[in-house]
């Protein structure tokens, strides 16, 4: 072990009962570090061989409770050390060693052997290196001829090559690289040994289809090593009981609530001069001096943004108006190159840089223990979401984490207002599990053929036991067998198809070596739009962009990506060549998944703050700030409640305009205003244009439409918000079959249907759509009973236009009582949805234009 400071050792063998510490116990003593009553909880349980879940806040201590909780279970002499009490110093501790090894002065190093013991899912890449470092500190003093090492997609192939001969005793991965290395002919003699397993982030994890292939991998661990000790870490978590249920199985383990509460400061940063007429953006970099000014007024602060775009122009505004900051901020984001990346981290931790523009790629749990100050630039639109942000700073069990908003519209006021009170009583949001994703179970059947073979009803019930699949049915097993072995019902003269096949003894496997080959190179169950590297003519490479973007782009357009001005240059084997530009405009690149709507805990939390307001109650800056919009709303209209849904007629030059307000977020507007759009045409012959936002939406017809009527007590109302066929209606109302073939090119491409490419030669984009297109057509037409057909429609209702919480907010408007107000003018919530229904249609300078006028009139109409 390593030597520890003298003044440090005299405390810890002088402080009161030390005989009585275990080893660890020792090593926090060591370091002046308090050990929490939840960790000792956790190490307590581990010790009774019980899995379980850990939920604390960020920055609380549980990756040590897990970390030592997992040691102590491994390890056998660790856990003797834990049991009993340790050698009053490290010099008797040397001398039992020599004399156990019969010599003198050289202390014979303990025979340990080879194989894993522990393993350390991680959902990102960017935190193994991190949790690294973090677990190797321990280790080297505890247990210093242990081997920790990590495997990733960043992992380079030498060190793949030493782990393919040699697992080391830790390994941190992550959920594809683990399923890769189920893939492997020998996978179950690799871990044999395996002791413990450790799921980092799983709150992150749980709702995703890789949530559901980490299930799927600890499954097949399980039934392999039946006792093992499989513990998860967790922050901004509703659903506790479930989420430990979709790790350890339904009813198994414990959960484990650290009593302590970090505390969170949560305040924003006040505009000047709010409008009252507020639309997407507005306010934007007319922020930009207040974010100077507080980034100045501290050492080190992350700036977060919810989109690639977002932080490309922020770090470019900040840069250029405080240029002496050059080198000390940065920008982070997950299109940047890795070695950028990595740099920017090592920076931050090391206290190097006074600023960093992130986005979600620095969500998670990285530990940059210099950063003081969190800035959130427009709303998190969520709970968890910003107190996961919050978290990056204060980033240590005392310290307070504090997180500042910073509105890019004036209404977002009104959404920090209702996160400060979701967070004042403890409300975050539940993380929904996916159910009987098949697309994952077919991957998973072929990587399990190629991992040593299975037994067809030996792995349905293995499969059963993940959380996902508890439902699952042998109708449903069987398809998905066939789907493998023959390509289904309308692929089996296609032997490519033909992945999987028994041999003499009923065990499935995977004959041919090019389609083993091909599957390795697909695991996984993330897909995003094909991606080209961005690489300077004759230089470095600085990250990649979506394939759509370039595709729009002649050479010599500029783009604004990295930080830097760059002019495109061309197209070779995807690869984007840029050189950098003087230019001081160009277009920033568009990345998909740009807009998260709002959640139904903070969308509650909004109607709340509303509900105060229609009382006069404007309590905390946020709502004084927004007050005048408010209050010219309530003269002009009404403001909605949780008790009041709020519908605004106008007539106007365009046509008869309805205005709903139900703050259920942007994707169940999309549903709801589609759905009541088809309804009130069923009975009323209509064409409408729809608009929508986290607010509300807009219909807007030629012909008046008497919404009074349609929901009134009349069966015709009732019938306008009712629930009943709501699944035949939503598809009726909605292009349901563009929208499910887009669904299904994402569940091809997980289930092997559709080949991405060989390394260096990847299918284009359009490739691979026309692909997944075909498919669909040919299962559409002669494979009607295809179930992955079923699960993409049904994917694009549960998660596109969530179909249960359109549902939800059914009922709940069901429940509001109705105001119809007639205006005659746009009100300061139906001016921003006129604004987003410009906005596709009308090019920047003409929709600057259109906004500039309607701005001048309603100004001077609410000034009367």
């Amino acid at each position: 072990m390593r030597r520890k400071p003298e003044a440090k050792v005299a405390a810890v063998d002088a402080a009161p009962h030390a005989a009585a510490r275990s080893a660890v116990e020792h090593w926090f003593v060591a370091r002046g570090w308090k050990i929490f009553a939840f960790q000792r909880e956790v190490w307590q349980a581990a010790k009774r061989g019980e899995s379980g879940l850990l939920h604390a806040s960020t920055g609380a201590g549980k990756t040590y409770a897990v970390w030592f909780a997992a040691l102590q279970h491994a390890a056998p002499q660790l856990r003797k050390s834990m049991a009993a009490p340790p050698p009053p110093s490290e010099a008797s501790a040397a001398l039992a060693v020599a004399v156990a090894a019969g010599k003198s002065g050289k202390p014979r190093k303990p025979r340990t052997e080879q194989g894993l013991r522990i393993l350390w899912i991680t959902p990102m890449r960017a935190l193994a290196s991190d949790t690294t470092r973090a677990l190797e500190a321990p280790l080297k003093d505890l247990l210093p001829d242990w081997t920790i090492g990590s495997r990733t997609g960043d992992t380079s192939g030498s060190e793949r090559a030493r782990q393919m001969r040699v697992l080391p005793h830790v390994l941190i991965t992550t959920p594809e690289s683990l399923s890769l290395l189920l893939s492997q002919p020998d996978a179950a003699s690799r871990f044999a040994r395996l002791d413990s397993i450790v799921v980092d982030e799983w709150h992150e994890l749980m709702g995703s289809k890789r949530g559901v292939q980490t299930q799927l991998a600890l499954a097949r661990l399980r039934r392999w090593r039946p006792d093992l000790l499989i513990w998860g870490l967790s922050a901004t978590l509703g659903n506790l009981p479930q989420a430990r249920d979709a790790l350890l199985g339904a009813g198994r383990g414990v959960i484990v609530q650290a009593a302590m509460r970090k505390t969170i400061l949560v305040d924003t940063l006040i505009p000047e001069n709010p409008s009252r007429f507020a639309w997407a953006g507005h306010l934007g970099l007319q922020m930009l001096a207040p974010v100077i000014q507080e980034i100045d007024a501290h050492h080190s602060t992350l700036v977060f943004t919810n989109t690639r775009s977002q932080a490309e122009l922020w770090y470019q505004n900040l840069l250029a108006a405080r240029p002496d900051w050059a080198g000390l901020i940065a920008l982070h984001h997950g299109s940047l190159d890795r070695t950028v990346r990595e740099w920017v981290e090592t920076a931050i931790k090391a206290g190097q840089l006074k600023a960093v523009v992130c986005t979600s790629s620095l969500d998670l749990g990285v530990d940059f223990t210099p950063v003081e100050r969190v800035l959130q630039i427009g709303s998190a639109r969520g709970v968890a979401r910003l107190l996961q942000r919050a978290g990056r700073s204060g980033h240590s069990p005392g310290r307070v984490s504090r997180v500042t908003l910073v509105p890019t519209n004036t209404l977002e006021l009104l959404e920090a207002a209702g996160a400060r009170h979701a967070v004042a009583v403890g409300e975050i949001e539940q993380r929904p599990v996916p159910d009987t994703p098949l697309d994952v179970l077919v991957q998973h059947l072929v990587t399990v053929a190629l991992g040593g073979g299975f037994d067809s009803q030996a792995l349905f019930e293995e499969v059963r036991c993940a959380y996902s699949y508890r439902h699952l049915r042998p109708d449903q097993w069987q398809w998905a067998l066939d789907f493998v072995t023959r390509g289904g019902q309308s692929l089996t003269a296609y032997p490519e198809y033909q992945r999987v096949a028994a041999d003499d003894e009923g065990v499935y496997r995977v004959p041919d070596a090019a389609i083993a080959r091909r599957h390795r190179m697909s695991i996984g169950t993330i897909v995003s739009d094909a991606s080209m590297q961005v690489q300077y003519l004759r230089g470095a490479r600085l990250g990649t962009i979506e394939e759509s973007f370039i595709a729009r782009l002649r050479p010599g357009d500029r783009f604004l990506f990295g930080g830097r001005m760059l002019e495109f240059v061309r197209v070779h084997e995807m690869t984007a060549y840029v050189r950098r530009s003087s230019s001081g405009s160009g277009a920033v690149p568009r990345w998909q998944g740009g807009r998260m709507p709002l959640s139904s805990t903070l969308a509650h939390a909004v109607l709340e703050c509303l509900e105060q307001a229609t009382h006069n109650d404007y309590a905390g800056a946020e709502m004084q700030a927004v007050k005048p919009l408010l209050s010219l709303q309530n003269t002009w209209s009404a403001l909605p409640t949780a008790h009041q849904l709020v519908v605004e007629q106008l007539h106007s030059r365009e046509g008869h305009h309805l205005f709903f307000y139900p703050f259920a977020g942007r994707l169940v507007h999309v549903g709801l205003a589609s759905l009541l759009a088809y309804r009130l045409a069923r009975q009323q012959p209509a064409t409408f244009s729809i608009a929508v936002n986290d607010y509300g939406f807009e219909l807007l017809s030629a012909m008046p439409v008497e919404i009074a009527n349609a929901a009134s007590d009349s069966p015709f109302g009732t019938e306008l918000f009712s629930s009943e066929h709501l699944l035949e209606d939503v598809i009726a109302s909605l292009n349901a079959t563009e929208l499910t073939q887009r669904r299904f090119r994402e569940i091809a491409r997980i289930s092997g249907l559709v080949f991405q490419g060989f390394p260096g030669q990847p299918k284009s984009m359009r490739q691979l759509q026309a692909s997944a297109s075909l498919f669909f057509e040919v299962f559409r037409k002669h494979d009607a009973g295809n179930l992955l057909l079923t699960q993409a429609q049904t994917e694009v209702l549960e998660q596109e236009l969530e179909l249960q919480r359109l549902r939800d907010t059914l009922a709940e408007l069901r429940g509001r009582s109705l105001l119809v107000c007639k205006i005659t003018r746009a009100t300061p919530f139906a001016f921003p949805l006129m604004v987003e229904r410009f906005r596709e249609k009308l090019s920047t300078e003409k929709l600057n234009d259109r906004v500039a006028r309607m701005l001048q009139e309603l100004e001077k109409a609410a000034n009367k």
